[in-house]
């Protein structure tokens, strides 16, 4: 027999598969109604919205965006650059690296280096700039930059 109890998330949350597919259906369509997925779901609009609403406040829906095909845009560069840090001063660093333009993501990391940082760039004057502004950064000891050749798959959409 399946357990059909809510499983714990890591933060303390609750999801139970009613949730999930929410989850899911927000993810594919961040425009989709209450109602629409009321409808697809088989369930009442008040129950979504109730859903929805306590997802929201237990910070696991945080926001809601538009994906956007940054290539069209003409950000053909990205760039994966490793960062080491001085030490004490690394979420200092990350603070002001993910302020940086062009930047998607700050990760904090183990390892070589202490930060990984995910960038996009219209060019590779851009990339040079922001290379740059990096190294200038106080107490940013050392950074070690790939250029992406070719996207295979970029989807921060994850649920499972």
């Amino acid at each position: 027999m399946k357990d059909s109890r809510p499983k714990k998330h890591t933060h303390g949350s609750a999801i139970d598969q009613m949730d999930r597919s929410i989850l899911t259906h927000l993810l594919s369509d961040g425009r989709a109604s209450l109602r629409q997925m009321a409808h697809e779901l088989r369930v009442s609009t008040t129950t979504v919205a109730a859903r929805v609403s306590r997802l929201e406040q237990a910070g696991i829906i945080s926001g809601y965006s538009a994906t956007v095909n940054f290539e069209r845009l003409g950000y053909d560069l990205t760039a994966i650059t490793q960062i080491l840090v001085s030490k004490g001063k690394l979420f200092e660093m990350e603070r002001e690296i993910a302020k940086l333009p062009g930047v998607c993501a700050v990760y904090d990391v183990t390892g070589e280096f202490d930060a990984v940082v995910i960038a996009k760039f219209r060019n590779r004057f851009e990339l040079g700039r922001f290379t740059k502004r990096l190294l200038n950064l106080p107490f940013v000891e050392r950074t070690k930059t790939q250029l992406v050749l070719e996207t295979i798959r970029e989807d921060f959409h994850v649920l499972q």
